[in-house]
Parts: structure tokens; C-alpha cells; sequence
């Protein structure tokens, strides 16, 4: 397949999949809201695009946000086999002792892992943090080793962890993108923990404590993440919604109450949800080519992407997309499955808003002396005429 049919394709596709919306082609995108916030952001949970930032990139103290890496790793070691939700956490003396927001755990009692995650995630607990970090790694410090790992694997720059729980230390902090890429991780990789975060309340001890989150009552389409509080941090939220099959994550950093955090998070929900769409327009391992192979037991191999092919632009925009896609000259076997072979690319305009690469679907193994022979003759000729 050459690159002008592959372009016109995808190309209609793309009209195919906007033409009922090319009235938004119109529309006039204002300016985004400036948010009462030290740093903020606005990512596309799909395609991972950040829409609005302001100082997203500023390291800051995340008080109880740290609770999401907290919780993810647990998540981790439960879906590993490392750990499981019924299994029984003795209470250490730290643990018991720990300040601020409590699940109000005993020290010596034994507590699931199942209840202590939902110490963790909805009422906030820095004692339930502590006892899961014990009890996974055997003991705090060893835990935030892990959770620094972990976030250079997701790629948080601006990222480093000292404790389980967020408390101040000058050595711990984050930024309001870092904890974007983690809610993303978060949200999609496992989905079933992840409906944790939309629980209002949870009952322990006696006591039953709401979720801080106060967009869970307000606002239907927001089923997570996390608040965070502390002085030095000020009022921190992670949030995220879904409407109409598009998910957004905001992180609002340094607010100055309850209230301004969740009215400034649900400004940013907002203006994204009203003047940005997102489309998936072609799925991981989907065929999008057949590549000549030279030398291999095959004459041809599957192309198609390693990952999902999803934008995120201001509404109308997506009808002005041109895309091409552009194969290696002389596929030589053995070819690798995974292995790139070629680019695609998506311009609005003279931009490039999007470039992927293709990538094999199948191996071809190497052909036999004949196969190799002949076509070593026809790739002579080949270079004689072109």
C-alpha cells in the first residue's frame, strides 16, 4: 500500500468519525480559566495530552496526594501476587502514633489489607499509609525507595518521596503533572481498585469518615482521586470525571480552602469538557498496512500501531486532519514482531500533532538460500532502475 492511499483512508476516516459535529468547526475556543491555585493542570486521561497548565512542572510539596503512589504500589503488589486483600497487617507503634488524619487503627491489632487501602484512599489515613508501607516493604524508608522507582518507571521528573503519607519534609515533593501521569496509571491499569476512589465514606472502628473529595457530591460525572492538605502545601486536589465517553484529569496544587480547591478543579473540568473532544481513531494492533519483506519466508507482513492512535483537540479541529504514513525502504527478514518499520503521522495544517510508529504485527523469518538469492538479483535490478 503507498502512502497517498493510506493518507486518503485514514483521512476519511477521520470526516467519517467528526461529521455530525462539523458545526463545532465554528466555534470560538476563549482562553482558559486562571485558576487561585500555585500550580495547576488539565491532562486527557486517553491520549495523555495536557490541555491547560499553569506551572504544572514545579516541584511542591503534595502533602496527602503522596497517598496515590501510596496506594498504587499497593494495588501493584495485590495484582502481582506479592501481597492479597485479605491478608493481615499487624499495627506497628509508628504506624499507631502517626499525627494528622487517622483510620484510627490500634497498634497490635491486625487489619486487612482490603480495609487498610480504604483507610488510605478515602479517609485519608497516614496511619493506615505507614502499616501498609510496613507491611509491604518492612519499613517506611525501604517503601519510599520503591515509590521513587516507581515513579521514574512512569516518568514523574519532578517527583521524589521521603515518607508513606506526605508529611512535610523538604526532601519530598511533586508537581501537579507528575500527578497526572499517576492518576492516569492509576485509573487504567486496574480499574477494579480504582472504583475505591469513588466511595463517599467508610466505616471503621465506629467511625465513619467522609471522603474529602467534596466534587463526589457535587458533581455525578467525578469518580476520583484525592485530596491532599497541609500548610505548607495549602488545599491540593487529583481529580477526574468521565463525560460522554471522555475522561479528564485535573490537579489543582496551593488552593487556600476546601471549597476553593473543588471550585477551581470543577472550573478547569469544565472549560475541558466544553471545548475539547477526544477520538480514538485506530486501536493497538490494528491493521493498517501490508509491508513488502525481502529475503523472508513471507512476501508481506501486518502493520499497525504499538499503541492506540487517540488525539485530543478544541472541537472542529479534528475535521482538519491529514495523516500519512510512511514504511522503511527494503524490509529485510528476519523482521521481529514489535519491530518498527515505518511512521505514521497526523498534521493539522503544517503541524505535526501526532507521529507514532509502525511496528510489525507478525514475524517473518529469514527465507531459504533460494528465497535470499533471488531476491538479492531482483534488489540489484531494483537499484540499477531507481
Amino acid at each position: 500500500m503507498n502512502t497517498t492511499s493510506f493518507a486518503q483512508r485514514l483521512f476519511l476516516s477521520l470526516l467519517l468519525l467528526i461529521a455530525p459535529a462539523t458545526w463545532a468547526s465554528q466555534m470560538v475556543i476563549p482562553a482558559p480559566p486562571q485558576l487561585a491555585a500555585k500550580s495547576y493542570v488539565l491532562m486527557d486521561a486517553a491520549s495523555g495530552n495536557v490541555l491547560i497548565e499553569q506551572n504544572a512542572d514545579e516541584r511542591l510539596p503534595p502533602a496527602s496526594l503522596t497517598k496515590l503512589m501510596t496506594a498504587y504500589l499497593a494495588t501493584l503488589d495485590i495484582n502481582r501476587g506479592q501481597i492479597k486483600g485479605s491478608d493481615l497487617v499487624r499495627i506497628s507503634e509508628k504506624a499507631w502514633r502517626m499525627g494528622g488524619s487517622k483510620m484510627f487503627i490500634e497498634v497490635g491489632n491486625e487489619v486487612a489489607v482490603d480495609d487498610l487501602l480504604r483507610g488510605i484512599i478515602i479517609q485519608s489515613g497516614n496511619d493506615a499509609s505507614v502499616a501498609i508501607a510496613e507491611h509491604i516493604a518492612g519499613s517506611e524508608e525501604a517503601f519510599a525507595d520503591m515509590m521513587n522507582a516507581t515513579a521514574e518507571r512512569l516518568g514523574m521528573a519532578n517527583s521524589q518521596f521521603r515518607n508513606a503519607t506526605g508529611w512535610p519534609d523538604p526532601e519530598h515533593y511533586s508537581s501537579a503533572k507528575d500527578m497526572a501521569k499517576l492518576a492516569r496509571a492509576i485509573i487504567y491499569e486496574d480499574p477494579q481498585h480504582y472504583a475505591i476512589y469513588a466511595q463517599k465514606e467508610f466505616l471503621w472502628n465506629g467511625i465513619k469518615q467522609p471522603n474529602r473529595n467534596l466534587l463526589l457530591w457535587r458533581d455525578k460525572t467525578v469518580d476520583g482521586l484525592k485530596t491532599g492538605h497541609t500548610e505548607e502545601a495549602g488545599y491540593c486536589l487529583v481529580s477526574s470525571a468521565v463525560r460522554d465517553g471522555m475522561r479528564l484529569i485535573s490537579v489543582v496544587f496551593g488552593t487556600n480552602s476546601e471549597q476553593a480547591r473543588a471550585a477551581e478543579t470543577q472550573k478547569l473540568l469544565t472549560y475541558g469538557f466544553r471545548f475539547f473532544e477526544t477520538r480514538t481513531f485506530y486501536q493497538k494492533g490494528a491493521e493498517l498496512a501490508q509491508a513488502q519483506v525481502w529475503k523472508g519466508t513471507a512476501r508481506q507482513l501486518k502493520a499497525g500501531l504499538a499503541d492506540d492512535l487517540t488525539l485530543t483537540l478544541p472541537k472542529g479541529q479534528l475535521d482538519k486532519l491529514q495523516a500519512g504514513m510512511t514504511l522503511n525502504p527494503q524490509l529485510m527478514a528476519p523482521i521481529e514482531q514489535g519491530q518498527v518499520i515505518g511512521k505514521v503521522e497526523v498534521k493539522l495544517g503544517e503541524e505535526v500533532v501526532h507521529s507514532a510508529d509502525l511496528v510489525a504485527l507478525e514475524s517473518v523469518e529469514e527465507g531459504g538460500l533460494f528465497r535470499r538469492l533471488w531476491d538479492s538479483i531482483r534488489l540489484f535490478f531494483y537499484g540499477l532502475f531507481n
